[in-house]
């Protein structure tokens, strides 16, 4: 029920929301106040619902980039997926959620008030006023998550796991919270300039992306790479689908959960989320189809992907209609840049600059353009004075601003961060040769995501015509013919 509703009072069962007019950190002291009274039941029901969406994400991610990595290596992916979830769980906990939202923070990162998430219960939180602090904090924590998860598939294949984590930690800390900091907390820069970006254009997808190239760029290329030697192609294209969907679907609490509320907002970013990545997906199908002629399914699982994206920080901005231009620019926008890893020679095994930076690129541009002001009035609270559609032309100068700004600190941050980890002894970024041939599954986990296949290759000596002796070897990742001694 919304605050200017008129309550039925013949229902014995409603009970009146209360204004809060706190003034503790907590909220208040819960032995002698009921802090539920602040807050809907709905609202608190449906953000916990949308934080284990988010969470959903995470193995999704997982599975995604396992299912594009070939068969040696997918459950490396996997088990940096998972590892992140827990790891950011506790940097979170730890000091994240008070750099990123402190109620006293900065323009560009927050204090340490909120360490160990000290007083972080029922006052009202600086992302919504619908929700508690607490409510707000474990949500965001996904957010923090499933950032850092998007990041790492750039170690596919080649990177080491220790400093892999790491670096996850650190780069939580030192990248992702300031730029969270600054696009959605009251105090932060580009907020206060007016920068529009509902669920993460630039604190997630542009910052992924970014870090993802830079993480590329600092490992080299696979052992092999830019050769005819090995074959790069998706190993399971299964695992691809299966983590799209879980992508697809958590994606309703990624996008509608950031309205902080249930209300008509919140309807609209789930609405235009889903049209998006329906767009998005066919548009990569018949982007593909033009040049292959064939129907590919990790195109379309790319087109849903880059639609979501897209659609990410216009989200709770844009009418319907505008999410079947984020869907084909979106995914128009990111098969065009799959092309960019070539023309800047970096092995991004997995795609992800172009899917996530160059998606969240478009996405926050566009916001630009189709921002409406009745539809962020949606929520009843949120004014803003729109894009394009409402005539207000600097609203682009803004978007292009924070997405420029994070691109720029999140790349070169992460090529900081990774020249001084490299540098340390047992904190080397690189795995070695004879680890990569293996497969980082073998060398570094000792498990396998396929325990029935057989992962010794199998040599078969035949004779030659002219009498000589040639081995073939055939394995699940390459199949070629040396001559033997």
């Amino acid at each position: 029920m919304a605050h200017n509703e008129v309550p039925n009072t013949s229902d014995m069962n409603y009970v009146p929301l209360m204004p809060y007019k706190g003034t503790e950190a907590t909220g208040g002291d819960s032995k002698l106040t009921n802090l539920n009274v602040y807050y809907e039941s709905g609202d608190i029901a449906w953000m916990l619902t949308a934080t284990a969406l988010v969470l959903l994400m995470i193995p999704g991610v997982g599975f995604f980039y396992s299912g594009l990595a070939r068969r040696k290596s997918a459950l490396s992916l996997i088990w940096l997926s998972i590892m992140a979830a827990a790891l950011i769980s506790f940097q979170w906990f730890f000091w994240g959620y008070s750099l990123a939202f402190s109620h006293s923070a900065g323009r560009f990162i927050g204090d340490l008030t909120n360490f160990g998430f000290r007083n972080v219960l029922g006052q009202p939180s600086v992302g919504s006023p619908r929700i508690p602090d607490l409510l707000f904090a474990v949500y965001q924590g996904m957010f923090a998550a499933v950032t850092v998860a998007l990041a790492v598939g750039a170690v596919a294949e080649r990177g080491r796991m220790l400093p892999c984590v790491v670096f996850m930690f650190i780069w939580s800390t030192v990248i992702y919270d300031p730029i969270a900091c600054w696009t959605w907390n009251p105090h932060g820069w580009a907020y206060r300039r007016g920068g529009l970006d509902f669920a993460g254009g630039t604190p997630v997808h542009i910052a992924s992306g970014s870090a993802a190239l830079a993480y590329s760029l600092m490992l080299g290329k696979r052992r092999g790479h830019g050769t005819h030697e090995l074959n790069y192609r998706p190993h399971n294209v299964t695992h691809i689908v299966m983590g799209t969907v879980f992508l697809w679907v958590g994606w309703f609490g990624f996008n509608a959960g950031s309205a902080g509320a249930a209300n008509l907002r919140a309807i609209m970013a789930a609405v235009v989320s889903n049209l998006a990545a329906s767009v998005g997906g066919v548009t990569w199908c018949l982007l593909d189809y033009r040049l292959e002629r064939k129907w590919s399914t990790v195109g379309f699982c790319s087109g849903v992907v880059a639609g979501l994206v897209s659609m990410t920080p216009g989200s709770g901005y844009v009418p319907a209609w505008a999410a079947v231009v984020f869907g084909i620019v979106g995914a128009t926008a990111c098969n065009y840049a799959t092309k960019l890893k070539f023309v800047l020679g970096i092995d991004d095994a997995l795609d992800i600059f172009a899917v996530h930076a160059i998606g969240g690129l478009s996405g926050t541009i566009l916001t630009g353009f189709f921002a409406a002001d009745y539809i962020a009035h949606l929520d009843g609270v949120t004014v803003i004075p729109g894009g394009w559609l409402n005539h207000h032309w600097v609203q682009l100068g803004y978007q292009l601003a924070d997405a420029l700004a994070g691109f720029v600190y999140s790349f070169g941050g992460t090529c900081i961060i990774l020249f001084l980890m490299n540098l340390i002894p047992g904190l080397s970024l690189r795995a070695t040769e004879e680890q990569e041939i293996i497969g980082i599954d073998d060398a570094e986990i000792g498990e396998f995501a396929y325990d029935f296949v057989e992962l010794t290759r199998e040599v078969v000596t035949d004779t030659g015509e002219d009498g000589s002796k040639y081995s073939t070897e055939h394995g699940p990742d390459k199949t070629y013919i040396s001559p033997k001694a």
